[in-house]
């Protein structure tokens, strides 16, 4: 049993579809296209399209003659990949993801609740295949997840490589009931969503040229060891600082610091000194609270006196 089949309950006559698995003994089951109930999958049994299709004939030849309909809205002629919201009653509707190309997809479907995800489906569609992900009630519409769909295009003996894409769908119904069209493939009316643009073909020559680029680039990209001496007075950091708060002040002074000892670092040098005045003595302490706790530092104390006063501190590493 899969999700989409059609059932009857065991113990009655009620019908209904398969939403979701919940385990290998447990299935949800939408009875009438209105609730859904759990249900062992010992207590109900699948109904054959033969018997479905007869059941329907039987429906028709009872029925008053129905009033002339309009023709529907042409199939989409476009290529491409879909998420197609289809009816399977007024109230129910079946998350298909839709491949109307000419290419392999292979792909994956989750959701997305309150920045929490799920996984749902994953599949490999061949072209003009179609495979439902999920079910969703309309009732339900202000609350429906995003639907997030990964995937890549393949084909045996194709001359490109194509990039993978990642497609968030959010559904707003200000927009939701205006995407109404027939989709491709399952020929039925849906609410439908292009998950594509036009494939972008990998260039396999332009990944060699940056593969062999790459130790060059790590060579320009070697750390730029710090002056011996750093001056952490607002005034050499940033020209007008008349419009900055203590606050953000304070900030920009500890981030330059903490920039230039891990500089100091990773270059392998064995000592620095931070020039960042006497004043009210906020800067030195918390200077003096991050090197207490970092590690590689051998010691710290106050510079030289005579050239600095108190307003500097010695830094020695390992």
């Amino acid at each position: 049993m899969n999700v989409g089949d059609r059932v009857r309950l065991m113990s009655g006559r009620e019908e209904g579809i398969i939403t979701r698995i919940l385990d290998n003994n447990i299935v949800e089951v939408a009875i009438d296209n209105d609730f859904t109930i759990p249900v062992s999958r010992r207590e109900i049994v699948l109904i054959a399209p033969e018997e479905a299709k007869a059941f329907r004939g039987q429906e028709q030849e009872t029925a008053r003659p129905a009033a002339r309909k309009e023709p529907a809205a042409p199939v989409l002629a476009e290529k491409g990949i879909y998420l197609a919201m289809v009816h399977q009653s007024e109230e129910l509707l079946a998350a298909t993801v839709i491949n109307n190309t000419d290419y392999d997809v292979l792909f994956t479907c989750g959701e997305e609740r309150s920045n929490q995800y799920r996984g749902l489906q994953n599949d490999k569609l061949a072209p003009k295949a179609a495979r439902v992900v999920s079910h969703y009630h309309l009732k339900d519409f202000e609350k429906w997840p995003t639907m997030i769909v990964q995937f890549l295009q393949h084909r045996n003996g194709s001359p490109s490589l194509f990039e993978p894409v990642t497609k968030k769908v959010q559904f707003r119904a200000n927009s939701f009931y205006k995407s109404k069209k027939t989709a491709p493939v399952v020929n039925k009316e849906a609410y439908l969503f292009q998950l594509d643009t036009k494939p972008v073909a990998v260039d396999t020559d332009k990944i060699k040229e940056q593969l062999a680029e790459k130790p060059t680039a790590q060579e320009n990209n070697k750390i730029q060891a710090p002056e011996h001496e750093v001056d952490l007075h607002i005034d050499k950091l940033v020209e007008d600082h008349s419009g900055m708060s203590n606050s953000a002040m304070l900030k920009l002074q500890l981030d330059r610091f903490q920039d230039a000892l891990e500089r100091t670092m990773a270059a392998n040098m064995h000592e620095i000194i931070f020039i960042h005045g006497s004043g009210n003595g906020i800067l030195r302490k918390e200077i003096q609270k991050i090197l207490s706790r970092t590690p590689g530092i051998r010691f710290f104390e106050d510079a030289k006196k005579e050239k600095f006063g108190y307003g500097a501190t010695l830094v020695r590493l390992r």
